[in-house]
């Protein structure tokens, strides 16, 4: 049925910026130089 909400929704997809949410001198952001997600 289409027609406006009847109920609040959240959003569906939403934008994520590690910038905004890991320090920059945190260890684990060097981890891409040693891991490959090419696979999946």
């Amino acid at each position: 049925m289409m027609g406006p909400r009847q109920v609040a929704q959240g959003s569906l997809f939403y934008e994520f910026s590690i910038e905004e949410f890991v320090p920059r001198g945190y260890p684990l952001r060097g981890i891409d130089r040693f891991l490959d997600l090419s696979d999946v």
